[in-house]
């Protein structure tokens, strides 16, 4: 379909704490696990650190001034918990609690809503030494530390979400070892996905209880899809499909996991007490959708904990990152979303590709062709499910910034906004005057 959006459509951008912010132990501020882990060699490309990063901690006024220049009207940011509680639980720590206060002021101000995640996978190292998501009391820290922030900014702060990409954290975290805590474990592994869940469950029941606003949960999604008709490809992307898609929406929304859970991880997969189920499935205001890609899978049975492996297509485009391209995967995932789980409302609340950008011209200009086909192709078919009556109402792209991307370090740019990390200067790149001018248009400019 062509056309404007719906009037009332929420356009924005995300970033997260550790990847921007800087700063990690300024102002009495803890250590998060990403923080030793990227500090850890060999752990990180280059053996790059988040210590300076964008230097938002220090540099937020000046990137609140990109957002207003962009026509933002929400930003999609993290707080880091050790920031807040330096041991995860107990004192709290005033100054960096004031950073988060200051900042949505100062977007307030600038008429951009601010719309918080509470843990974007930095957890505070002190917590990580007692076990992080895989001791079961993680949640009730996760609990506390969400009523502190609730306090504080809960009145003037109308949308949160508590966890992002939780598959991420468990999958990168607990099963590779690529991301912090740096663990390779399938016993483990299934613990921090649990507690996860409930420590999501938990923040919900202290925001309808001691705050105000909509709150939601943040999943990413990849649709799945077989090389073939073998049976054997058929049934390895079976379990892909449930391993990424379903092991997180399955327990929030349906009260259960995938039955194929058991068969990826085999002995180690537990038994859960019934009534932590009661505690998953809170009911959520908007589910947050991060799409980037789809893959295409073939059995391998090399290929542990699934079974399957990707398959690159002939033909396609692909990223930085080696995610194919493909914006009509992203309306079927929605529709997909809409079909199993009923009528979510639901934000896109990460989209955006790594290309290789070049460096400002002599105008200024930031030429980034790709990643503007890109926003360009994935915002048509957000518009097209939207058509299709999927309950879309907001998108944010990622990123507002190039920034810190984990383990790729500083190798990988998803910016709407170039940063010259020896001098911080912010530039906006063609992809983000192109996203300014749909967010003028309301989507009309997608047709231009």
């Amino acid at each position: 379909m062509s056309g404007a959006f719906p009037d009332e459509f929420l356009w924005g951008a995300a970033t997260s704490a550790y990847q921007i912010e800087g700063s990690p132990l300024a102002d009495g501020a803890g250590p998060s696990n990403w923080h030793v882990f990227a500090h850890t060699p060999g752990c990180i490309a280059g053996n790059e650190n988040a210590d300076v990063a964008c230097d938002h901690y220090h540099r937020w006024r000046e990137d609140i001034a990109v957002m207003r220049e962009l026509g933002l009207q929400s930003y999609r940011f993290s707080l880091s918990w050790s920031r807040v509680l330096p041991e995860g639980t107990g004192r709290v720590n005033r100054p960096g609690l004031d950073f988060y206060d200051r900042l949505v002021d100062g977007l307030l101000a600038a008429g951009i809503e601010p719309w918080p995640t509470l843990f974007h996978w930095d957890l505070p190292q002190a917590l990580d030494e007692r076990g992080g998501w895989a001791n079961r009391d993680c949640a009730e820290w996760f609990a506390d530390y969400a009523r502190v922030v609730f306090a504080r900014l809960g009145d003037r702060v109308d949308h949160w979400m508590t966890l992002n990409e939780p598959w991420v954290v468990v999958d990168g975290g607990y099963v590779f070892g690529v991301h912090a805590p740096g663990k390779r474990d399938l016993a483990l592994a299934p613990l921090a996905a649990h507690n996860l869940l409930r420590g999501h469950g938990l923040a919900v029941r202290c925001l309808r209880a001691e705050a105000r606003g909509q709150v939601g949960i943040v999943v990413n999604l990849e649709p799945k899809d077989a090389d073939s008709d073998w049976p054997a490809d058929l049934e390895a992307t079976r379990r892909a499909d449930a391993y990424m898609n379903r092991w997180y929406l399955d327990p929030l929304v349906k009260g259960r996991y995938p039955d194929e859970m058991r068969d990826i991880f085999g002995a180690n997969w537990p038994t859960f007490p019934a009534d932590d189920f009661k505690l998953i499935t809170e009911p959520i205001d908007f589910l947050g959708l991060n799409y980037y890609t789809r893959s295409v899978n073939r059995a391998d049975a090399a290929a542990r904990p699934v079974g399957a492996s990707p398959v690159r297509q002939d033909g396609a485009v692909y990223t930085e990152t080696g995610w194919e391209v493909r914006p009509g995967s992203l309306r079927e995932v929605l529709g997909w979303i809409k079909s199993r789980y009923g009528d979510l409302p639901i934000y896109i609340t990460e989209n955006g590709a790594a290309f290789a950008d070049p460096s400002p011209d002599q105008g200024g200009r930031v030429a980034d062709r790709p990643r503007l086909d890109y926003f360009r192709g994935h915002l048509q078919a957000v518009r097209d499910a939207i058509a299709d009556g999927v309950d879309v109402r907001g998108y944010f792209a990622w990123s507002l910034l190039d920034n810190f991307e984990w383990a790729c370090g500083y190798e990988k740019t998803f910016g709407l906004v170039q940063v010259d990390y020896a001098t911080q200067e912010r530039t906006i790149k063609d992809s983000g005057r192109f996203y300014r001018d749909v967010i003028a248009s309301n989507g009309l400019a997608l047709d231009a």
